[in-house]
């Protein structure tokens, strides 16, 4: 059995200026000209080490999450670092989470103390991971898909010395794709629908035909596309009006409907069939807690829209030379399984691998022999390349 250590928790406080048009985040996080970020640091007693892993998602915070405590119980350091948009995705661009993700590993090396810095990223960290190591290493981002500025070359973001991608999507506006239901005809009114796309409804049923599938995600894309183009409208309007109106929030609804969760013949794997990370894909596909549910006219260019996002996993992934290790979980239901292995055979590094734990949920919860499973690989592969830290 390997060993297990108490933890220490330390919380972590960064703040850093910025100069903004307007406020996009409420109360203090990110307003009075400086951007404030909280971060867990979780430590063994007793144990040091010369290497940090940081845990990072682009709206979440990771500190409960089973993945990050199970790693320093075994020994390792960790950090669960917060963006600005911690728990509130609404306004989330994602350049701007890199210029966060940043400011933490800096502090790391520089304050610290730490030589080796690890990034693992966990879900919707993984595509967040490439993109800030693809940025760090080949600096060239000096707008946001809005067209603001922001100097990514100037941020001097420091790279790591390698990425963890662990049952993550490649793309957040890939996994919205994947998802979002075509057959909302008017964003206004999610009940006039086209009753032929509807999979929950009474006029199709699984298992789909090839004709039918190529039809809905060409369907999915169009709508997502229909967004967009009203988005850059709307933008261009409220730029040549030259008022003090900057920026818009609307509702996208029903983004919930893949159908790999009805039909498990579609990219089989051990997940749960009429079941999602979220709970029952129907009640969430119209409930209030979604991908997109809520977001501003900026935050869907650099999170949402598949023809504008920056932070596109396999693009990130061809332009690193890190040590990248890809971790599947064969159950997951919050992540198709194509997505790692595209990741993986897009990846530049010379130095990658891939690894699937059969019958690993998305979050391991109640399933402590996966958990384990995945530590050791993690833990196995850091030593390998001498990033173990201990």
């Amino acid at each position: 059995m390997p060993q297990r250590f108490n933890l220490e928790f330390e919380w972590l406080h960064l703040a850093y200026d910025e100069s903004q048009a307007f406020t996009e985040t409420y109360g203090f996080a990110g307003n009075q000209g400086a951007v404030n970020v909280e971060g867990i640091l979780i430590r063994p007693r007793d144990q040091s080490s010369d290497t940090l892993q940081v845990y990072m998602h682009p709206a979440s915070t990771l500190q409960l999450l089973p993945v990050p405590r199970e790693a320093a119980h075994r020994g390792a350091h960790v950090l669960c670092a917060g963006s600005r948009y911690a728990r509130n995705d609404t306004a989330c661009i994602l350049e701007k989470v890199l210029l966060d993700l940043g400011a933490y590993i800096r502090h790391a090396k520089e304050v610290l103390g730490y030589k080796h810095v690890v990034l693992v990223g966990w879900s919707g960290g993984g595509s967040l991971s490439l993109f800030y190591q693809s940025q760090a290493e080949n600096p060239s981002i000096t707008g946001t898909p809005a067209g603001d500025p922001i100097d990514l070359a100037g941020a001097r973001l420091i790279p790591a010395d390698a990425v963890v991608f662990q049952a993550a999507h490649s793309s957040r506006a890939q996994l919205l794709l994947d998802v979002i239901d075509p057959s909302v005809i008017d964003e206004d009114d999610p009940d006039t629908r086209d009753q032929s796309l509807d999979i929950y409804g009474d006029q199709v049923n699984p298992p789909f035909d090839t004709a039918f599938l190529e039809r809905y995600r060409g369907a999915q894309l169009a709508r997502v596309r229909k967004i967009t183009a009203n988005v850059k409208d709307t933008l261009e309007r409220l730029r040549n009006v030259g008022g003090k109106e900057k920026e818009r929030g609307f509702v996208t609804h029903r983004t919930l409907a893949d159908p790999r969760f009805l039909d498990p013949a579609l990219d089989p794997n051990d997940r749960p069939i009429g079941w999602c990370y979220l709970g029952d894909p129907e009640t969430v596909n119209s409930g209030p807690v979604g991908l997109a549910r809520f977001s501003t006219l900026r935050s869907w260019l650099s999170q949402w829209s598949i023809d504008d996002t920056n932070a596109d996993g396999i693009k990130c992934a061809e332009q690193i030379s890190a040590p990248l290790l890809l971790i599947e979980n064969s159950a997951d239901d919050a992540v198709p399984s194509y997505h790692c292995q595209s990741v993986f055979k897009a990846a530049g590094t010379v130095d990658k691998q891939y690894h699937r734990i059969d019958g690993a949920t998305h979050y391991y919860v109640g399933q402590p022999d996966h958990l384990g499973r995945a530590i050791d690989l993690t833990e196995g592969w850091l030593a390998d390349r001498r990033l173990l830290g201990r």
